[in-house]
């Protein structure tokens, strides 16, 4: 055998031997996952589930194409006007540890109606509507040692469905109540029913009239790296609106903190139309910052882990979203205010939210806490 075919053999193994690197190289891909407990989370809206909304639990998860995202046809959202309610904080159960006649399973029972009855037109007529599920949904017994465990019971989902609630954040201090694998159960809980979820992990999209709207959600009075991080990918995935869930602010307070003034307003200018908040069980004001709307605290809507309501105030929110004639922009915000008791006897809690009667006392109230007034709308 020749020299010279040595060689020529010698430098096709040494070309295999390289290729095979590059390509090994090219695979090794770490897969982002989000962390336990740390406020520092992997994002990855790039995993949105198609069928759902959502994306896959950090156990299991692939890593993201880097697809090219197509160019959006902005023809049919031209001049579109989009509807949104936000509701606050639900909580489709009791505490792990009360059992007694009025606690919430004893009073709904099997009635997949019963909660939202009074308020299931509003959402039917919106084209999405958007809580803060705070609780886990799972059947787990293992959960965390705390002074409140929350976790509704999977087909109890439904209720939502029936009631046009499309879509929830789970990033509050009440998923994890069952640990991680109760986490995981409730995103495929909440996937297997249809339900759109978003938390600090991962947004999710949701399209109607062409519009594509993005959500996600921050806990535990949240983290700006991490919600720029996601208003980024949400950009990147052509969404026209991108709404931000807080949970955040102080228990039993009626003012926002300084804290969610300053979250708020940087969410804003980073990229969110829209920021909504939860988690103080009471409501809180309404800001117009920089051409947006921050609603600093919804407070509760549907809560069964209180039999009795020391506040029993709440409301619906609406934004109306107006676009260009072009329809690649938002280029308006119409709020409009519907405020709402968390029960419809008192005192105590019946867990069917009831609109407080136009001009009442209980209607101005809400508004005055909201800073709000009708004419605003």
């Amino acid at each position: 055998m020749s020299r010279i075919w040595y060689k020529a053999l010698a430098l096709i193994v040494s070309i295999s031997i390289s290729m095979l690197a590059v390509s090994c190289a090219s695979h090794d891909v770490t897969q982002d996952t989000a962390p336990a407990e740390t406020n520092e989370a992997a994002v990855n809206v790039d995993e949105l589930s198609e069928a759902a909304g959502s994306i896959a639990t950090e156990e299991g998860s692939t890593a993201p194409s880097e697809e090219t995202q197509p160019a959006k046809d902005n023809s049919e959202a031209a001049g579109a006007e989009v509807t949104v309610s936000f509701v606050g904080d639900l909580t489709l159960t009791q505490d792990v540890n009360v059992r007694n006649s009025i606690c919430f399973d004893a009073v709904v029972g099997s009635d997949l109606d019963y909660c939202f009855q009074n308020c299931k037109e509003v959402f039917e007529k919106d084209d999405l509507t958007l809580a803060n599920l705070e609780n886990a949904v799972t059947d787990r017994k293992t959960h965390a040692t705390k002074q409140f465990v929350f976790a509704m019971k999977p087909d109890n989902l439904e209720m939502l469905t029936r009631a046009s609630i499309e879509a929830v954040n789970i990033a509050n201090n009440h998923t994890k109540d069952y640990l991680l694998e109760g986490l995981e159960d409730t995103r495929k809980n909440l996937d297997e029913h249809g339900i759109i979820w978003s938390d600090q992990y991962y947004g999710a999209v949701y399209e109607v009239k062409g519009v594509k709207i993005g959500m996600f959600g921050l806990s535990n009075n949240g983290n700006t790296s991490q919600g720029f991080a996601l208003i980024d990918q949400l950009k990147e995935k052509n969404c026209d609106i991108i709404i931000a869930t807080c949970h955040w602010g102080v228990e039993a307070r009626y003012e926002e903190t300084a804290d969610q003034r300053n979250l708020g307003r940087a969410l804003i200018d980073h990229g969110a139309d829209i920021v909504v908040g939860g988690h103080p069980h009471r409501l809180q004001p309404i800001e117009y910052y920089n051409g947006h709307y921050i609603i600093y605290s919804l407070s509760n809507f549907c809560f069964g882990g209180n039999n009795k309501l020391s506040d029993p105030d709440s409301v619906i929110i609406q934004c109306k979203f107006i676009m260009d004639e072009t329809g690649g922009n938002c280029v308006d915000y119409r709020l409009k205010v519907i405020p709402y008791a968390q029960t419809s006897t008192r005192p105590g809690n019946d867990f069917c939210p009831k609109p407080y009667e136009w001009g009442s006392e209980d209607y101005y109230r809400c508004l005055k806490r909201l800073e709000w007034s009708t004419e605003d709308e």
